[in-house]
């Protein structure tokens, strides 16, 4: 069982800070107190190129208000990157399921098949409102898992009926590509989502925690997907900051954690409490919104947290720590790592020549295939 690297791109704009992400009442792109380089197509396009060089397999791409739309985006980077695959993260609420079917398969046969989808419910009532959509959080969720029926149908080459409390297709379908439906990746959790995840997903993603609160998240989904007849592949979303010393990496965490305001911490924290995602909570009670005490496992710091919504912690440390830390993860089954550092670009280079470059020598990452598909430019 390989570990697979994949990186994040930046479509909200990229820093030398903690750029927030996914914040309860966000408006426009990024987050305009640390935002120092805009999510420019040459921007993106830059980190895209160098994180296919570093042999990263995958990119994910955000969803929300607060950022670049995924699916445009990464139609557009496809093509200036040759074997780099996309993890378009895109909320089922706000898009028909045959209409996602048609726009994977016609992504799959424009890249040769570098698609890989993320599933985001949702946990925000604001941001989702701000699309239309006045569901609560179960019902989200169930209309989440009629909409991943419907997806699969359209998907299956053969016309596909479904009735629901929140979806009704007839003859839905989708014209296959070579490569067909990719992974769908999904986080979640709450009692629902992890229904969800256990019944219709093969990747089920968790934020940050400690491993051994991974240990019993990964318990818990592995008898939910048995109970249903199926089995589950883990991944986790870290962010990275890694340095030749632990000195080195810790100083920059200080550094990033001096720029931060009071006021500006005790902001995103009220705006984040009124969510009701379940994640979200785990997130906030990692840190309690304070500065101290954020290292709550050894080289696990909690610090991006305090301004930032969605995935709050970070590896930080030497990278021969940070490469531990990954393999203690790994041990524990997680096979995808989704990493991110700011900026982008540097972290990368950071992380794929340090902790990266030590994981491939232990054989617990594999090299990837130069060429995944004839269709990229």
């Amino acid at each position: 069982m390989s570990l697979h690297l994949h990186w994040y791109l930046p479509t909200n704009g990229d820093g030398r800070g903690i750029v927030g992400s996914g914040r309860a009442g966000a408006s426009g792109i990024g987050d305009k107190h640390l935002v120092e380089r805009a999510p420019t197509i040459d921007y993106l396009g830059q980190i895209a190129r160098s994180v296919e060089q570093l042999g990263f397999e995958a990119v994910l791409t955000p969803t929300g208000s607060w950022c670049e739309d995924a699916w445009l985006t990464t139609a557009a980077l496809s093509q200036v990157t040759k074997r780099l695959k996309f993890l378009v993260a895109f909320r089922p609420g706000f898009i028909s399921p045959t209409l996602a079917a048609q726009q994977a398969q016609t992504f799959q046969r424009l890249t040769g098949g570098r698609l890989l989808l993320n599933v985001v419910t949702g946990g925000d009532p604001t941001e989702q409102r701000r699309f239309g959509d006045f569901l609560d959080h179960d019902e989200r969720y169930a209309r989440t898992a009629e909409f991943l029926q419907v997806l699969r149908g359209a998907s299956s080459g053969t016309p596909f009926d479904f009735a629901g409390e929140h979806l009704r297709v007839e003859g839905a379908t989708a014209a296959l590509s070579d490569w067909g439906l990719p992974p769908l990746f999904f986080g979640g959790a709450s009692p629902a989502a992890e229904d969800v995840a256990a019944q219709h997903i093969e990747v089920y993603l968790a934020w940050g925690e400690t491993p051994p609160q991974i240990t019993e998240r990964l318990e818990r989904m592995r008898e939910k997907a048995a109970a249903a007849g199926r089995q589950l592949t883990f991944g986790i979303r870290l962010h990275v900051l890694g340095r030749d010393t632990a000195q080195q990496a810790w100083g920059e965490a200080h550094r990033m954690l001096d720029e931060l305001d009071p006021a500006r911490i005790a902001e995103v924290q009220e705006q984040l409490a009124r969510m009701d995602s379940v994640g979200q909570r785990r997130m906030q009670s990692l840190h309690g919104g304070g500065r101290d005490g954020l290292e709550i496992y050894p080289n696990l710091w909690a610090g991006y947290g305090l301004v930032r919504g969605g995935a709050g912690t970070a590896l930080v440390g030497s990278h021969e720590e940070i490469a531990e830390r990954l393999e203690e993860y790994h041990a524990l089954g997680i096979e995808h790592a989704i990493l991110s550092g700011q900026p982008h670009l540097e972290e990368a280079y950071w992380f794929g020549e340090g902790a990266g470059r030590l994981l491939r020598q232990r054989g617990v990452v594999t090299e990837v295939a130069e060429s995944v598909g004839s269709g990229a430019a």
